[in-house]
């Protein structure tokens, strides 16, 4: 068993997820992107489900206003992250975003392919804590694989990602592996559900970033 939710040791994760997950590089790019386009400066970012820390190596190889809080349940995670960005002053936390007490904190706070690992009650928590921790103004984004809206569309897109994890070494037995999870180990929803969810925890807009193949990218403002 993998020493953390995915599918990947935290040791091996950088090396193995972009023949999961593709476009997994742009993921980063784009939020880059977003916070810029906002203008904040002097930024405080609170990233849960931080993984092995690649968004914010990302972040701090462009800007050197930014103060960051990482937080995930894995400690193994964590302890890769730690090595990652070592030497820089970051506050790392071992704690899923269910367990988050943050309030108004935060200009930024982002959930990076980590939520689609809950049950509806824990995403909820998960969703509100993250509001939570938000100043007025702040920007919420949030990566994760999700559901299509009916039956025919999950089947397409499930064939069109088992070809890309093929393309891309993976072996038969482990593409059905790992899209045997879903329902198991990972409860996608559809990005309708994910914006109706935002809406109802507070946030005052809820916009689509990005998507491609069975990921989706979601940005809120609080």
């Amino acid at each position: 068993m993998p020493d953390n939710a995915s599918s990947f040791n935290s040791n091996e994760y950088d090396s193995h997820i972009t023949s999961v997950l593709p476009y997994y590089r742009e993921y980063c790019g784009q939020i880059i992107d977003l916070v810029n386009a906002t203008e904040k400066k002097d930024i405080n970012w609170l990233d849960t489900g931080c993984g092995t820390g690649t968004l914010p190596l990302r972040v701090l190889a462009e800007r050197d206003d930014v103060k960051f809080t990482l937080c995930d349940p894995s400690g193994k995670m964590l302890e890769e992250a730690k090595q990652k960005l070592h030497g820089r002053a970051i506050d790392f936390i071992n704690k899923s975003s269910q367990e988050l007490d943050f309030e108004s904190e935060f200009d930024v706070v982002t959930a990076v392919q980590c939520h689609h690992y809950l049950h509806p009650e824990e995403r909820r928590v998960a969703v509100t804590n993250c509001y939570n921790a938000l100043r007025d103004g702040g920007v919420f984004v949030a990566f994760e694989n999700v559901k299509m809206t009916t039956d025919e569309s999950e089947k397409i897109a499930l064939q069109r990602w088992a070809k890309y994890q093929a393309d891309h070494g993976r072996s038969e037995e482990e593409i059905k592996e790992h899209l045997g999870r879903r329902g198991v180990n990972m409860f996608p929803v559809t990005v309708e559900e994910h914006i109706k969810l935002l809406r109802e925890v507070g946030f005052k807009s809820v916009d689509i970033l990005w998507t491609a193949y069975l990921q989706a990218g979601i940005w809120a403002i609080k």
